[in-house]
């Protein structure tokens, strides 16, 4: 199906938006791309992975605090190109805030890890080692 873009601002293309793809959208409320994430539990650890290529460990902010995980992250950049007649700047700002909520009494905040290689950022959340607390009863 060919869609025709108008090119008139003052009518939006409706048509265009609805019958746009959008299983393979990832965006916000505010209409803002969301990264993807995946998380994964083993024994010992809650593992999560974000996709988020082109960006800098410096842009993340990552907490948690009352059993949510919040990762955020906000970045401009700018690019300009000159020429004899004219200039032309181009603004890319990318901001996105993902929160999830973690098992309660279930992880251990103080030893969290973070890492970002080739755009992916890692955080590995260790569970908290219960030890086995088998008591032994005398019999009198």
């Amino acid at each position: 199906m060919l869609l025709k873009n108008t090119d008139f601002p003052v009518f939006p293309n409706t048509l265009n938006e609805f019958l746009r793809d959008w299983s393979t959208s990832n965006f916000s409320m505010t209409n803002t791309t969301l990264p993807a994430v995946n998380i994964k539990e083993n024994e010992h650890d809650f593992i999560v992975d974000v996709a988020v290529p082109g960006m800098d460990k410096k842009d993340f902010k990552i907490n948690i605090e009352n059993d949510i995980l919040t990762i955020s992250s906000e970045k401009t950049s700018d690019k300009n190109t000159s020429d004899e007649k004219y200039t032309r700047k181009e603004y890319s700002y990318m901001s996105f805030k993902r929160s999830f909520s973690l098992p309660k009494g279930v992880i251990n905040e103080n030893n969290v890890k973070a890492s970002y290689i080739n755009g992916e950022l890692k955080i590995t959340i260790p569970k908290l080692i219960k030890e086995n607390s088998i008591k032994l009863i005398e019999i009198e």
